[in-house]
């Protein structure tokens, strides 16, 4: 993936100040053709970057505090890669607790999870089938853009090939 950062030179104009991969991505090993990039992230108590420092690497969690984002790209392999016998779950477990904090801490072992954020996901490629409470599923494609209220929720790529996904994560108080 090429991201490229715009920011400001000493004079005010604006430049492109980064042009090249994220410095944080991991394509897990336990789990062949899985694979979890962030892109950027916002924090609003810090000033928007003239330089466009990468803020990505120093994130302790990959779930954003309230007013907090993440632009994450995920790569999910078809679900039946699960059911190889190359398939590592306690590894893919454990890769997930390393590279995703905070974000791998709410999955179910059934793959639900719910986050305090409202995410915006973009399908770029692939379909996928977006699972909500009590097996209800909505089939999505290629520009299908799915809004998430902190809903609990699962990707299952039924497909016999990869999905990509842009997701926007934002941090949000939540009702009790």
């Amino acid at each position: 993936m090429r991201r490229v950062v715009t920011g400001h030179d000493s004079a005010g104009n604006s430049i492109i100040v980064s042009d090249g991969q994220p410095a944080r991505a991991h394509h897990f090993s336990s789990f062949p053709g899985f694979s979890s990039t962030v892109a950027w992230s916002t924090d609003p108590a810090q000033p928007v970057s003239v330089t466009g420092d990468d803020p990505a690497p120093g994130v302790p969690s990959l779930l954003p505090a309230v007013g907090e984002t993440r632009l994450i790209i995920l790569t999910l392999p078809p679900d039946s890669t699960m059911a190889e016998p190359t398939f590592d779950g306690p590894g893919y477990v454990a890769e997930q607790l390393a590279h995703s904090p905070g974000l791998a801490e709410t999955f179910e072992p059934n793959g639900m999870h719910r986050t305090p954020t409202i995410d915006y996901t973009l399908v770029l490629d692939g379909d996928v089938t977006l699972e909500l409470d009590n097996e209800v599923t909505t089939d999505l494609h290629p520009g299908d853009l799915v809004v998430q209220n902190a809903t609990r929720h699962a990707w299952r790529n039924r497909s016999g090939r990869t999905v990509t996904l842009a997701a926007i994560l934002i941090g949000t108080k939540q009702e009790n």
